[in-house]
């Protein structure tokens, strides 16, 4: 509609559109700060994450039994103790007659049912994984681990979880089965978002003498990514830094990891630390943590050590300052440009992480399995260390405004907070540096002086 032509009138006219065009702008950024914190983008891993494949296996009278397969496709976030919880809603009426290799955590209202009693008539089922050591009629191919799962660039063959569910008053054909919805999924605290199951090609499997192939007759994928914003609202860990050719070690920023648990914090001193139970996990995994400045369970420290002529040494120290968790299988990652050429790591296992194709300036440190894989609680053996040799870029490589000091780091799959730029170990100034060797030579030729 067209403004008027005389002045007041116009005026008015464009004031209200533009009213309406700041109220559009409003509802579309507010949808995108939404929306933003759920998409779950790594840059370091921008293909990762938990794929969850049902598998129907067999149509039954009343639904059909199926494989419920659990791959965690992230290359460096594990799950850890207590394990994975998965959940769901059904599209109708469906119960779960018997399940293997897992278990609901409770078993619903089931009281219409007078014989057969099923496993869980909940419209909402929660799954748990079972613990190691369940008798042999109660596991499955993959089960049966507490829920723990590796990362995939650690340790592909320990990143798979599954069980067997046999699901009733369900459909029993491709066309009349409905699609369980709402798909929830734990690992072990918050931050997965799950997406609506699809359908996809049938899953192929091979005979154990691999001459045969099967199929199964329904598969749909769930895909599950991770999302630091929606885990926590502060980080889980933090960086400081320090180098030979400077005294002052930069340290991790105050409260980098919030200080909401300063009134509840344990000096490394306190007798409290002898009470029996000080380190007994609780339920809702609160962290018992070390007095710090910045009130983080986890600090990474990298040291520049020695600078050669053709090569760097970089120390990595890892220190655990809860005293109620420690850390199996625990992953770091690093990036640096001049990971593109490491030429040996001490104590640590290391994998390039190629996310880019070509660009290689991302690695994941490890530890070894039986040496150093399991990182203590907060306490005198809470830590890890390695080092780490590099050669040299001459066309890159500088001691220069922090080039030596990594751009990202990770622990367990959650980045961590670093130091501000200005902050970071510097160069001595080469004025100061003459001046000083001036005020050395005086200094002396001042002494002989005295002593002539």
């Amino acid at each position: 509609m067209g403004c008027e032509s005389n002045d007041q009138s116009q005026f008015n006219c464009i004031a209200a559109r533009m009213s309406r065009m700041k109220l559009v702008i409003c509802a579309i950024l507010a949808i995108f700060m939404l929306s933003s914190p759920t998409d779950a983008y790594d840059p370091l891993d921008p293909n990762g994450n938990i794929t969850i494949k049902w598998d129907v296996m067999q149509w039954t009278a009343d639904g059909y039994v199926a494989v419920v397969t659990m791959n965690n496709f992230q290359m460096y976030r594990q799950i850890m103790n207590p394990g994975w919880t998965l959940g769901w809603t059904w599209a109708k009426k469906e119960v779960i007659w018997t399940m293997v290799g897992a278990q609901t955590t409770e078993q619903g209202d089931c009281s219409k049912f007078k014989a057969n009693i099923p496993h869980c008539c909940k419209k909402t089922p929660t799954v748990v994984d079972l613990l190691p050591g369940v008798p042999y009629n109660q596991q499955f191919t993959n089960c049966c681990k507490g829920g723990v799962l590796a990362s995939w660039g650690q340790d592909p063959t320990a990143a798979v979880s599954a069980f067997q569910v046999s699901v009733g008053q369900a459909g029993t054909s491709n066309k009349t089965v409905k699609l369980p919805k709402n798909f929830t999924l734990l690992g072990p605290g918050p931050g997965y978002t799950c997406g609506p199951a699809k359908v996809v090609p049938s899953t192929v499997f091979l005979t154990p003498d691999h001459r045969r192939k099967t199929q199964a007759l329904m598969t749909w994928n769930v895909t599950c990514t991770y999302s630091q914003f929606l885990a926590s609202k502060y980080p889980s860990c933090c960086v400081s830094f320090s180098s030979f050719y400077n005294e002052t070690i930069t340290p991790c920023p105050s409260c980098s990891c919030g200080c909401q648990n300063k009134n509840t914090c344990i000096r490394n001193d306190s007798k409290k630390l002898h009470h029996t139970g000080i380190n007994t996990p609780r339920k809702d995994n609160t962290p018992l943590l070390q007095c710090t400045h910045h009130m983080c369970p986890i600090r990474i420290h990298w040291h520049v050590k020695v600078n050669y002529k053709d090569y760097w040494r970089a120390k990595i120290a890892i220190t655990n300052f809860n005293y109620r968790l420690n850390y199996t299988e625990w992953t770091l990652v690093v990036q640096h440009p001049n990971l593109n050429n490491v030429t040996q790591v001490f104590s640590f296992d290391y994998k390039p992480v190629v996310s880019y194709g070509s660009i290689n300036d991302t690695g994941m440190f490890f530890g070894t399995k039986f040496y150093n894989d399991l990182l203590m609680e907060a306490g005198p053996f809470g830590n890890v260390q390695s080092e780490v040799l590099l050669q040299k870029d001459i066309e890159t490589f500088t001691l220069k405004q922090g080039w030596a000091f990594p751009r990202r780091v990770y622990f367990n799959g959650d980045e961590c907070r670093l130091p501000p730029p200005d902050a970071y170990p510097f160069l001595p100034n080469t004025a100061n540096m003459i001046s000083a060797t001036y005020f050395t030579v005086a200094a002396i030729f001042c002494l002989i002086a005295v002593l002539i």
